[in-house]
């Protein structure tokens, strides 16, 4: 009878120990990091006062409004094009803490031309936000009224027609090789650090053609004439120029900026980031502003993007290829 008492006992226990163990596994919760809990480190990979800073800059004032405890705080780690300041971003703490721009195609083509530091998939893509398409451009006085006069005197003088980009293995350099593709021209290629030595060589007449931004010739065009837009569209800050596809030549190119963080980011983090952008994205200050600075503005997802990087991939190494100018 006294063993059963004692078996009984035991059980007993067993039993309360079971149910206590279990109490406390179903008061055990996760608790998640409040994000962000400090202010962020904001890589620019261009000089301040640049377009993508200006962009940057416009998108800074709508960050404080949706999340005012945590501004930004902006690095600019400039030089090779953007590509010293894009291996930064990707290279940094991938705590969250760590964001940058990227302009395309310049983050597509430098790890193939340039051996750049950083890879595509180096990243987790939050926006894109600007898509600025690109022209090509002449002196006011220029004896070229049309994009096909420039493309017949280089055919009949090779070499003789100096055509202004800004880097290497940029948007620009891509919109001219592919124009040299299309056309079958050959050209002295002349290159400028940024679009402000490049409109004062075009205004100079140091050169005879330039492939420019829409936002670098826009307020030029006193001084300039803007043979075509390539572009699907006619550019709003640009209504009365045609694209080149409207005139002849099937040609779109653009330069595109976006932000990314490191690829190892945290999810939840990489969410936050996203839906914030989003809000900033669709705000009406927001998008009156950036008409305003002249930013033509284009949304598109995180994950949206990241597919068009990895689609203009192949596009872009084909015309490296074709140039011989992979590494």
């Amino acid at each position: 009878m006294k063993k059963n008492r004692i078996l009984v006992s035991i059980v007993g226990i067993v039993v309360i120990l079971a149910l206590t163990l279990t109490g406390c596994g179903q008061k055990t919760t996760t608790t998640k990091e409040k994000y962000p809990t400090k202010p962020l480190n904001m890589i620019i990979a261009f000089s301040a006062g640049g377009s993508s800073d200006i962009q940057a800059r416009i998108m800074q004032k709508y960050w404080n409004k949706y999340v005012p405890e945590q501004p930004w705080v902006f690095n600019y780690t400039t030089g090779a094009g953007g590509a010293i300041g894009f291996g930064a971003i990707a290279k940094a703490q991938p705590d969250g803490y760590t964001l940058g721009g990227v302009n395309t195609p310049h983050m597509i083509i430098q790890p193939m031309g340039q051996g750049a530091e950083f890879k595509i998939d180096d990243f987790q893509y939050i926006a894109q936000v600007v898509n600025d398409p690109q022209v090509l451009a002449v002196h006011k006085d220029s004896q070229f009224k049309t994009w096909q006069e420039a493309i017949d005197f280089a055919k009949a003088n090779p070499k003789k027609l100096k055509v202004g980009i800004v880097g290497t293995y940029t948007g620009h350099h891509m919109m001219l090789l592919d124009l040299q593709a299309k056309t079958g021209i050959d050209v002295t290629q002349v290159v400028y650090k940024g679009a402000a030595d490049q409109n004062a060589a075009i205004l100079g007449k140091e050169i005879d053609l330039m492939v420019g931004n829409v936002n670098d010739v826009m307020r030029s065009t006193d001084n300039m004439r803007i043979l075509g837009v390539a572009a699907e569209k006619r550019s709003e800050f640009l209504p009365d120029v045609p694209t080149l596809k409207e005139t002849g030549l099937d040609m779109v190119s653009d330069i595109r900026r976006a932000f990314v963080v490191p690829k190892a980011t945290d999810a939840e983090k990489v969410k936050f980031l996203r839906d914030t952008f989003k809000k900033i994205q669709d705000d009406p200050e927001y998008l009156a502003d950036m008409k305003k600075a002249g930013q033509p503005t284009d949304y598109m997802s995180g994950e949206d993007f990241d597919k068009y990087v990895h689609d203009q991939e192949a596009i872009n190494k084909a015309l490296l290829v074709k140039f011989n100018l992979m590494k």
